[in-house]
């Protein structure tokens, strides 16, 4: 299994947050159509609530890819950035799970 790791940081930890969330939440439908897609967590950071990591669970990163190459994905994803502080680029890391322990 494969792990998509981004951050963003919102510009304000009140309207645009919550519009974040709300484009995040609708977004759960685009993946939920992806082969491959195993299922997400969005975190928001206690200290700085204008903070938020997406964990993004794929079988592969090949899984992934194809996601973000499917239509309407760029264009919901460029809405959800108008409600971000301005980046040069959007910090992305994927992982391959090696070790998982189940509660």
């Amino acid at each position: 299994m494969h792990v998509v790791v981004s951050q963003a940081w919102t510009l304000d930890a009140e309207g645009h947050a919550d519009a974040y969330v709300a484009l995040s939440a609708r977004f759960a439908d685009y993946f939920a159509a992806h082969p491959g897609f195993r299922g997400r967590w969005l975190v928001r950071d206690v200290e700085d609530p204008t903070h938020f990591t997406h964990i993004r669970l794929f079988d592969t990163a090949e899984s992934y890819a194809e996601a973000t190459r499917t239509p309407g994905y760029v264009e919901h994803t460029v809405a959800m950035y108008e409600h971000l502080r301005p980046y040069d680029s959007y910090p992305r890391t994927i992982g391959e799970v090696v070790l998982e322990d189940r509660p």
